[in-house]
């Protein structure tokens, strides 16, 4: 094992800790349900992102990422959806529960750290985080 390898490991050189998982049951997947988010949710807006939120009568927060057409190359949505997943699992332990979300993100200003500081002005912005 090189050393890099083992600073990965051992959490060093910069590399971000695991955040809690993902599971199946926090996604929103079906059409009806996003399109349903973005006609009757409230929504609050910054520059380059969007959250639609809805109160759902669940337990935990369910979420979809979307991004505008013609956002550019697959690599870079890709790069942006991901973004915008980790984003959400640092945050999510900090939200209410009991909420659909729908984050819309538009080109332009793709890091992870501006990714945080968007998801956190638009839950605070829209009420959804813990006191």
């Amino acid at each position: 094992m090189n050393s890099e390898a083992a600073g990965r490991k051992e959490g060093s050189l910069g590399v971000m800790p695991k955040t809690g998982p993902f599971r199946r049951d926090e996604h929103i997947k079906k059409p009806k349900e996003i399109s349903k988010l973005f006609k009757q949710g409230n929504k609050v807006g910054i520059y380059g992102a969007k959250l639609f939120y809805k109160e759902n009568g669940l337990a935990l927060n369910r979420i979809a990422f979307t991004l505008p057409r013609g956002y550019g190359r697959a690599v870079d949505r890709n790069k942006s959806k991901r973004l915008s997943r980790e984003a959400y699992r640092i945050f999510k332990s900090h939200l209410n529960t009991g909420f659909d979300l729908l984050l819309l993100v538009y080109p332009g200003n793709d890091s992870f750290h501006s990714r945080c500081g968007q998801l956190k002005t638009l839950c605070r912005k829209a009420g959804l985080m813990k006191d």
